[in-house]
């Protein structure tokens, strides 16, 4: 039974992946924040770095919070892991440290090009970790989640459902896209197999479900989950990203950034990290979302 330590753990990721470990190894939250100079003292085998800032779709943090909290965070972290008795470092970066816009699909061999101050630091961090000397012994991991969703989750997904729920018609059907989630069973799965295997080799690695979904699609499964039928409006492309600018400009919800998360193809690979464990993911795209959006059901 190994030791884990998990940052970050009162997040929507930490939550599960505590109450995913704890009856099959000792898992311990870790509060950390960035203070210069800082050593941070790890006791334990495994740790799980989660915490960091979040990216602001409405873009109203400054690049230095991102810096500090993405950056120097890991790295003061990482510095310590390498001085520990610990074997595993697993940090959950992003596939925003890679693009913000995907053009075919997203692999690790893609050179990373991020704008945001969220991506770029990110990148920054991913950056410093391959960098440094492993000794042996110990194993690096640095995970690039596509949008993770689970029961709980109060993410753009709830944001979609809350939508349907209000009986509004569909406003971006003209858009066709595919976008790849993230059950949140499948990165427990992977967090697993990673924690527990040590023939897996470190590195970087992205974590998608196998099947990339629409908007539309989800759209339709989120009105089936409500016994729903939503009508679809075919509006103009170019008024819908004229709101979208205004959004931006008055940082109102509907905005150009979430407008691109909502109709933008950005579709994720991950060949490497199911032929590097060997295993099937335990749940579908499909089946994961409906296990989400069922779970809406029972938010007041």
């Amino acid at each position: 039974m190994s030791k884990i330590i998990i940052t970050g753990a009162s997040g929507f990721v930490g939550s599960n992946l505590l109450e995913f470990f704890k009856s099959t190894h000792e898992v311990q939250p870790l509060s950390v924040r960035y203070i210069p100079k800082n050593k941070i003292e790890i006791s334990g085998d495994v740790i799980i770095h989660l915490s960091g800032k979040a990216h602001d779709l409405k873009n109203v943090s400054k690049p230095q919070e991102y810096y500090e909290a993405n950056y120097e965070l890991t790295k003061q972290l990482f510095d310590s892991f390498l001085l520990s008795n610990a074997s595993v470092f697993i940090f959950m970066s992003s596939v925003k440290a890679v693009a913000d816009q995907v053009d075919g699909v997203l692999s690790e061999d893609n050179i990373p090009n991020p704008i945001t101050p969220y991506g770029i630091s990110k990148l920054q961090a991913e950056n410093y970790i391959l960098n440094q000397q492993l000794p042996e012994g110990k194993r690096f991991y640095i995970l690039r989640p596509s949008m993770i969703h689970g029961p709980g989750n109060k993410g753009n997904l709830n944001l979609l459902y809350s939508f349907v729920n209000k009986g509004y018609p569909w406003p971006l059907a003209a858009f066709e896209n595919k976008r790849s989630f993230l059950s949140i069973d499948n990165l427990c799965f992977v967090t697993k197999e990673i924690v527990e295997n040590d023939s897996i080799p470190s590195g970087v690695y992205n974590i998608a479900d196998d099947q990339a979904i629409s908007t539309n699609q989800l759209i339709s499964l989120i009105s089936k989950s409500q016994n729903k039928n939503t009508k679809s409006v075919f509006l103009p492309k170019k008024l819908i990203y004229a709101i979208a600018k205004v959004g931006s400009i008055l940082h109102l919800p509907i905005n150009t950034e979430r407008l691109i998360k909502l109709t933008d193809n950005y579709v994720v690979s991950n060949k490497k990290i199911l032929k590097s464990i060997g295993k099937p993911f335990p749940i579908s795209a499909e089946n994961g979302l409906v296990k989400t959006l069922n779970s809406f059901q029972n938010v007041k």
